[in-house]
């Protein structure tokens, strides 16, 4: 009997249900069965998830299968990472939880630094200084309110709580939170005291792919459900869609595109280096015992809002093709600059810096795409270059593999293939669905192991190879210069 496949992969702005099925010619299929919106919004004094709405959501998808005549089935739920759930000892949410772009964290590194020093917090977990990081959170957050917890759950973890009963703490996603030691693959105590949480507020570490537990759903009479058997997947989308890339060999890195641009490669060693730490790069751990040395990149979120503040009037793909016929290179701008993390209008806040830097500033919907594209190409050419050199092993990166939503931008794939000279393989764009899918395959025994079902990923999916094209160095030259002096 054919095996039923869900990924619930849910983003920053959208989540989706995705069932898929081994074939018999060695192909994976994958069909979106349902989609829904999500996003933060302001609540009680800070940008809050509606949580209960994507609970929702996940149920309305499950009969939704149920319909089509699939009665049972195994899920895997992904999310983005640092965000939590507070939870009560009768295992209710205490509030809705904080989005990562709210505003409370804008001061609590400069606070926490005043008391640890960030290059030994760097050193201790390899994860990368970002204000929205779990420690930092937690750092801010009333403390009566950590008191009040009897347990902290991740979004994909307090998800799978919410349907099985069962809490754990899923490694993937654990490791963005800047709390985990990698020496001891457990909680730092000293770290965890400076959060102001417990050991015994976490539930026990798991790795992905272990087997959750069944659907609970007597808990959901008003919904008819499939069976289900849910699958601890790697939770951290980022790690799912890298799970999802069909790299093979040594000599690859990936660009998981949607609202931020992750850049990195699959290692198995941990760079805790002072030049790691002064590039902000990160050690999140990944699914089998790797290791995703990347960078964050402010992504897909910055042509996002530009395309929200003028009320949707363009499609992505017209904003890519008006950026085409606009002059290129007419400004720089640092796309990781804290101005762009969550501004009220990122139209006004890519002028004013253009005006503030003493640039030509971008005006119609065609220069402000272009902008975007542009510095996001330049942006990768950098870093790809820095993540050569901060391995210091001689690894020479020949391909770059970009999946995930902007993997269909086609315009900025080539681009970046000249900027950075290297050749773009893109594609597939539902990744991080596919790699929640493949660890579920391989729990199951489809697969036998993480190379073996990548395989299956070039068999099952279309992928463009954008060769690079000439290209003006000195512009490359330039950016740097500027970057220095913008940041110095």
């Amino acid at each position: 009997m054919t095996k039923t496949y869900i990924a619930v992969d849910i983003g920053a702005s959208s989540g989706r249900l995705m069932k898929s099925e081994f074939l018999a010619d060695g192909r994976i299929t994958l069909e979106e069965i349902h989609r829904f919106k999500n996003g933060f919004r302001m609540k009680d004094g800070h940008d809050r998830w509606g949580i209960n709405r994507l609970i929702n959501e996940i149920l309305i998808g499950l009969e939704k299968l149920k319909k089509s005549g699939i009665t049972d089935c195994y899920v895997g739920i992904d999310t983005w990472a640092v965000d939590y759930c507070l939870i009560d000892k009768a295992g209710e949410l205490l509030e809705e939880p904080i989005s990562y772009r709210d505003a409370r964290t804008e001061t609590a590194v400069s606070q926490f630094s005043a008391e640890y020093s960030l290059e030994k917090l760097y050193e201790k977990t390899g994860i990368q200084i970002q204000p929205f990081n779990t420690i930092f959170q937690l750092f801010i957050e009333k403390q009566e309110k950590l008191n009040a917890a009897d347990q902290l759950l991740l979004i994909p973890d307090y998800l799978g709580y919410v349907f099985t009963g069962r809490a754990v703490t899923e490694k993937t996603n654990a490791s963005t939170m800047q709390l985990l030691n990698p020496e001891s693959q457990d909680w730092d105590e000293e770290l965890l005291e400076l959060a102001g949480i417990k050991k015994e507020q976490l539930p026990p570490l798991s790795d992905s792919g272990a087997v959750l537990g069944e659907l609970m759903k007597e808990k959901f009479p008003a919904y008819d459900l499939p069976d289900a058997m849910f699958i601890t997947v790697a939770t951290h989308d980022t790690a799912s869609a890298v799970i999802g890339t069909p790299g093979a060999g040594e000599e690859w890195a990936y660009i998981s595109s949607g609202t931020w641009s992750l850049l990195g490669i699959e290692t198995t060693l941990f760079n805790v280096s002072r030049e790691a730490f002064f590039e902000n790069y990160t050690n999140e751990w990944g699914a089998h015992n790797t290791i995703r040395f990347l960078k964050n990149i402010m992504g897909m979120w910055l042509i996002q809002e530009v395309a929200r503040m003028q009320e949707y009037q363009y499609s992505y793909a017209e904003l890519a093709d008006l950026a085409a016929e606009a002059p290129a290179f007419q400004q720089f701008i640092d796309v990781n600059d804290p101005t762009f993390l969550n501004p009220d209008n990122m139209i006004e806040a890519i002028q004013t810096y253009c005006r503030k830097t003493e640039q030509k500033v971008p005006k119609t919907a065609g220069e402000l795409a272009r902008c975007i594209y542009d510095n996001l190409a330049l942006c990768y050419a950098v870093e790809l270059e820095k993540m050569e050199q901060l391995t210091g092993t001689g690894r020479k990166i020949d391909r770059l593999h970009i999946v995930g939503g902007g993997s269909n931008n086609r315009f900025l794939n080539q681009l970046t293939a000249n900027a950075a000279g290297i050749a773009v393989e893109a594609g597939p764009g539902e990744a991080t669905a596919i790699g929640n899918i493949l660890i579920q395959m391989i729990t199951t025994g489809i697969f036998s192991d993480l190379a073996e079902a990548r395989k299956v990923i070039r068999r099952s999916f279309d992928i463009s190879v954008h060769e690079p094209e000439a290209f003006d160095q000195t512009i490359i030259a330039n950016y740097k210069k500027f970057l220095k002096g913008a940041n110095s």
